[in-house]
């Protein structure tokens, strides 16, 4: 809150980027969750032996596509709507 009491987003919030999203019909405790969010990279990123020294490792096609379904997956279920690329 700003000393003039006006609320200020300053940076993004409840992307899946910024927030976990996980499918609550597939949910279970205990296991690694198929999750809307760059966890799935950063996963992919450490199993190569990547230890975090920039630059990174290069994405392959298949992840780059993988991140884009789950993103595409969860603007269809947070909207309804059907993803429509611009």
């Amino acid at each position: 809150m700003g000393r003039d009491g006006t609320l200020t987003l300053g940076d993004e919030v409840l992307t899946s980027d910024s927030s976990r999203f996980w499918p609550a019909d597939e949910w279970q405790p205990g296991r690694t969750q198929h999750a809307f969010d760059k966890q799935f990279v950063r996963d992919w990123a450490t199993s190569t032996g990547w230890d975090k020294t920039p630059p990174g490792p290069d994405l392959p096609i298949d992840v780059v596509d993988a991140t884009r379904a789950r993103y595409v997956e969860a603007f269809e279920r947070i909207t309804g709507q059907t993803w429509r690329p611009a």
